[in-house]
């Protein structure tokens, strides 16, 4: 077994993430030139995106805080998590879970449904969108709960302006100052998810799309938004996230690309973009999974 004091440096390690980002950046940009960004993405590109922008986040946030704030309500391994009524599951609040009547249901306890994203990611939004009425239904009636975990790995190469750690904090703030609101405002970032290479919204505009969602800005939201209070907190996370097995996943399971979705414990996979973007075919994978529980 290695000694501690023989395990690289902190500055040693993002010396080493700066190499490696510099070699799948190149990698990636090869990629590029051999496809369009949309519906012909397949995993195997998700996969090798998501490994190049996340070890250049890292490497470009040499200069963070060792130490950051972290959010109280993201409680379930870094995510929000909830229930009956899209109310958020706290420290003082667990939302009764009513699952819904089933001829084939074998359990009482609803299915939880657990999804990694990136507010910058295209293949996340062709997920989310789709599918956000039939998660938002099941939640509030009680069918399913839903725990959703921000992450950041598309700064530097997706917006000019850091839009996709900027918006996830915004969420992040959401979940910290009005939790059971979280699940429209997500949603609302999504559906207006700008493309990429192109500047996203300003923290000020993130602000005042929390009125779309009849969310009100109080002082301690607006400034978490403002001073991307969770910004530190985020990009750790989501490195820890990258490099460490789900806790609880049998086989052990780690992230390698968003949206990564599980639905008690089973990983939902998809071959085209027609499976990925179909309400019907994840309902059916739901099914099945909450069966097998």
């Amino acid at each position: 077994m290695t000694s501690n004091d023989n395990r690289p440096t902190r500055n040693e390690q993002r010396e080493e993430a700066r190499a490696k980002a510099k070699a799948l950046r190149e990698q990636h940009k090869k990629g590029e030139r051999r496809k369009r960004l949309g519906l012909q993405l397949g995993i195997g590109a998700v996969i090798i995106a998501a490994i190049s922008v996340v070890t250049f986040a890292i490497a470009s946030g040499s200069n963070s805080p060792t130490t950051a704030s972290a959010p109280t309500n993201l409680i379930f391994d870094g995510g929000i998590k909830l229930g009956v009524g899209l109310e958020a599951y706290t420290a003082t609040n667990t939302p009764t879970p009513v699952p819904a009547p089933s001829a084939t249901a074998t359990s009482t306890t609803p299915p939880n449904i657990v999804i990694y994203i990136d507010y910058q990611c295209p293949i996340c939004q062709q997920f989310e969108v789709p599918n956000s009425s039939q998660l938002k239904s099941w939640v509030n009636t009680g069918a399913a709960t839903l725990e959703i975990h921000p992450l950041s790995f598309l700064d530097g190469r997706a917006t000019p302006n850091e839009y996709s750690s900027r918006a996830g904090n915004a969420a992040i703030c959401v979940a910290e100052y009005a939790p059971s609101s979280f699940f429209d405002y997500s949603s609302y970032l999504f559906e207006n998810q700008p493309q990429e290479g192109t500047a996203g919204p300003s923290n000020d505009e993130l602000v005042a799309d929390l009125g779309k969602v009849q969310i009100a800005s109080t002082d301690k939201l607006t400034s978490c938004i403002k001073n991307k209070a969770f910004g530190p907190w985020l990009l750790d996370h989501t490195s820890k996230v990258l490099s460490t097995p789900i806790t609880g996943t049998n086989p052990k399971q780690t992230v390698d690309g968003t949206p990564y979705i599980l639905v008690n414990g089973q990983r939902y996979t998809w071959k085209t973009n027609e499976d990925l973007m179909s309400p019907a075919r994840f309902a059916q994978f739901v099914q099945t999974a909450s069966a097998q529980q």
